[in-house]
């Protein structure tokens, strides 16, 4: 998705001549073919499948401009892979957070990868569940959301038996100096205090497992 598009439901058909125009679009249909290479191999246009994947139900013109500008991307792109080094097999992870990118509840976006000897093994970008009020929060909850998927990755790494590195904590980087503020701190809103402890609940359920 190219950088500067925006995407609201304000963008959808709005006359019957705008409904009938886009009544025989595939949106659908190829959002589920883009999510089906997101999975395995493409990372790269997870976030643009996450911003266009809100619209099913309401795709205007400028959605599915977006959309087929991500299939041209994958067709320029076709060449690309996965690759895996030949070192010690270390787990670390890189997380970001989008503030309030969403124009229509200004909801913010978290994204999370994890690599495994440089290679790419588990990827999300998503909306977040709750309003952040600053991007501190927003990227709190980022980083929150990755700390989640790296306890569930290690625990299920450790059951292989086949990475001795992680025993050790993984490493997650992303922009810590507000997230170290805000763990220190007391003036938080309560709404996201309240997704702070649902995420930290179901990672202390994830230790369990």
């Amino acid at each position: 998705m190219r950088h500067g598009i925006k995407l609201s439901k304000k963008q959808s058909p709005k006359t019957d001549e705008e409904l009938k125009r886009t009544m025989n679009i595939p949106y659908t249909s190829v959002v589920g073919s883009i999510q089906y290479v997101v999975q395995c191999i493409r990372p790269d246009v997870d976030y643009a499948l996450s911003v266009t994947s809100r619209y099913q139900a309401c795709a205007g013109k400028e959605h599915w401009d977006t959309v087929k500008s991500i299939l041209k991307h994958l067709k320029r792109a076709n060449d690309m892979f996965l690759i895996y080094g030949g070192g010690e097999l270390i787990l670390e992870g890189y997380t970001d957070a989008s503030f309030q990118s969403d124009d229509d509840d200004a909801k913010s976006q978290s994204g999370f990868v994890f690599k495994l000897n440089g290679g790419v093994v588990a990827w999300k970008s998503s909306k977040q569940d709750t309003k952040a009020d600053s991007t501190t929060e927003a990227e709190y909850i980022a980083a929150l959301e990755a700390a989640n998927e790296a306890i569930w990755m290690k625990n299920y790494i450790q059951e292989l038996d086949v990475v001795p590195s992680i025993a050790e904590p993984v490493v997650i980087f992303c922009d810590n100096n507000g997230d170290y503020s805000t763990s220190k701190g007391t003036e938080i809103s309560s709404s996201f205090q309240a997704h702070s402890q649902t995420l930290s609940s179901t990672q202390g359920d994830s230790e369990q497992r």
